[in-house]
């Protein structure tokens, strides 16, 4: 079952495995009817976790609730060198799926009403988006990223600039870079110097980080504080998530993996970037969190207690968007729509930056979900994703974690 393509080997140690199944608590509203012991098959997915393993992935951790029922597995190895196992309960850097947390406190500011989704941004940005584009472009278009805007990343490291055509791919500007504090409103420059990927407004979004660093500038202007304040205290903590936040400088805090760049097959064997400052992307994919922290915030938002019903039913008001990745998503407004047939529909984001990689999915009734994390990323040179072992693993283990036994139904 493929959720979408990866835009992520060697040889690694002995599988780790480490499980738990708790009782917790139903989603608000939820009935207190508890799944059937196969609809949480811990052993099933303890397997796949270890076949992920088994194909090349160095560590692999996540959870599974299931109608009250949780299960936290790992397995695998959260440092090659040393062998030290990952665990279930690991921070991790959790990309893009930062967008919707910024998109939640972007929708909190519109019902103060001090944010209009239709609003041009040239009104609240205009120093960052002058003249034309900033009439034309609105907040709701760099929420679902029809905004025409490129990103920026091929641009501010030129050496990876056309990827993933591999020949022209270089780890150089990824170690010239390791340390360097970018400032948003250089990296928005580039996106908007860079040509148009199409007419704002667009039936058709095409996917840029350029959207949510210009949405995190307009948290700044319109609350008097840095957009990852604003989002810390008014999404993060309110939510109640005790290790989620956004590092304050190259350092993941606390217990947390080694993180494996292989570049297409150019960094053989994968390099870690566990350590790297995150202000290249920021509000669009900075944040570190857990997984067991990524399932009670999808929870809470998707029953309404991040925003309001009217606010959430705009969130998930879908349209076609090409990714990076180049696959074809369903994109709300910093949430996106996954169709498993057999299993529902189901609500989330994917995340990856460089070494990590992240996919967290809730049903839209509340009563299954899944995080899932990854320490190696671009494992593959392009062309080969569809036949190599960590994919045909990973899909399969996103199968049994989303759909339990209907999975091996198909």
């Amino acid at each position: 079952m493929r959720i979408r393509r990866a835009l992520c080997g060697s040889a690694v140690a002995l599988s780790v495995c480490v499980g738990t199944v708790a009782a917790a608590p139903a989603p608000h509203g939820a009935g207190a009817v508890h799944a059937a012991e196969d609809g949480l098959d811990t052993a099933e997915l303890r397997s796949a976790m270890d076949g992920l393993h088994r194909a090349g992935m160095p560590g692999v951790f996540g959870e599974v609730r299931d109608h009250g029922r949780v299960w936290r597995g790992a397995s695998g190895v959260a440092d090659v060198r040393t062998g030290r196992p990952v665990r279930p309960d690991m921070r991790h850097r959790v990309g893009s799926v930062t967008k919707t947390f910024t998109a939640a406190a972007v929708m909190q500011q519109v019902e103060r009403g001090r944010i209009r989704l239709d609003a041009p941004v040239g009104d609240y940005l205009p120093d960052l988006v002058p003249g034309e584009r900033g009439r034309r472009i609105t907040v709701r278009m760099l929420l679902n990223h029809t905004s025409g805007l490129p990103d920026f990343i091929p641009y501010a490291f030129p050496s990876i600039q056309g990827f993933p055509s591999l020949p022209e791919v270089s780890a150089e500007s990824l170690d010239e870079n390791r340390y360097r504090r970018f400032r948003p409103a250089e990296l928005i420059a580039l996106g908007l110097q860079a040509p148009p990927t199409g007419e704002p407004g667009g039936s058709v979004g095409v996917y840029s980080n350029t959207n949510y660093l210009l949405l995190g500038q307009l948290l700044e202007r319109v609350t008097g504080t840095t957009a990852e304040q604003y989002i810390t205290r008014n999404v993060i903590r309110a939510a109640g998530l005790r290790h989620t936040g956004f590092p304050s400088g190259a350092h993941v805090e606390g217990p947390h993996s080694r993180m494996y760049e292989g570049l297409w097959g150019v960094l053989n064997p994968p390099r870690d970037y566990s350590v790297y400052n995150m202000s290249w992307v920021t509000t669009g994919a900075g944040l570190v969190s857990t997984m067991e922290d990524l399932n009670r915030f999808y929870a809470l938002l998707l029953d309404g207690r991040i925003v309001g019903r009217q606010s959430l039913e705009e969130m998930q008001r879908t349209i076609p968007v090409h990714h990076l990745d180049g696959s074809m998503i369903e994109y709300g407004l910093g949430l996106q729509k996954v169709q498993v047939p057999g299993c529902g529909v189901f609500w989330g984001h994917g995340g990856t930056v460089w070494g990590a990689g992240t996919m967290t999915l809730t049903r839209d009734d509340g009563q299954r979900q899944m995080s899932v994390a990854i320490n190696l990323m671009r494992w593959a040179a392009p062309g080969e994703e569809e036949s190599h072992p960590i994919d045909r693993a990973l899909s399969a283990l996103h199968g049994k974690a989303l759909c339990g036994d209907a999975a091996d139904a198909g």
